[in-house]
């Protein structure tokens, strides 16, 4: 370095910095043969521990709950028709029941089935039964002169 440039071969780690990699367990010799520093017996002295493991105690893992929230077993699940799909469905007026909902592929059959009030019925007169209706699909209903009936 007469020039007094410092270039990338001439870099070296500080001394003392680096040392070379013990090899431990190579027989009964040497400094590190046979438990190879481990100790005697006991877990940290085998080969493998589980991440886990918590010395025989029931682990984190297994002792917290699995399923996350909580679902109501006696949720009602409603199908739901809109006013807008009935008027669509029966332009003609009349009687409208969730069989004939099915009939006319409005809902699938065996759920119970909720009237809502998203669209207007365009004057169609209709007498509809269904196990719920909103507030809103009632109004729209009798306000064009039909009736509402909950089973």
């Amino acid at each position: 370095m007469s020039d007094g440039l410092l270039k990338v071969h001439h870099l070296r780690p500080a001394p003392g910095s680096k040392s070379a990699k013990i090899r431990v367990g190579r027989g009964e010799g040497g400094r590190r043969g046979k438990t190879a520093g481990r100790g005697t017996k006991g877990s940290q002295a085998r080969y493998q521990v589980p991440a886990g493991f918590e010395g025989g105690q029931m682990p984190i893992h297994m002792r917290l709950p699995k399923l996350k929230g909580f679902r109501n077993a006696f949720r009602v699940e409603f199908q739901v028709v809109n006013v807008a799909k009935l008027a669509e469905l029966f332009p003609n007026g009349g009687t409208v029941s969730p069989e004939a909902m099915v009939e006319a592929g409005a809902v699938r059959k065996g759920a119970p089935v909720k009237v809502l009030g998203t669209g207007d019925l365009g004057g169609v007169k209709l007498d509809v039964t269904a196990h719920a209706f909103s507030a809103s699909a009632a109004e729209k209903i009798a306000a064009a002169g039909g009736s509402v009936t909950t089973l």
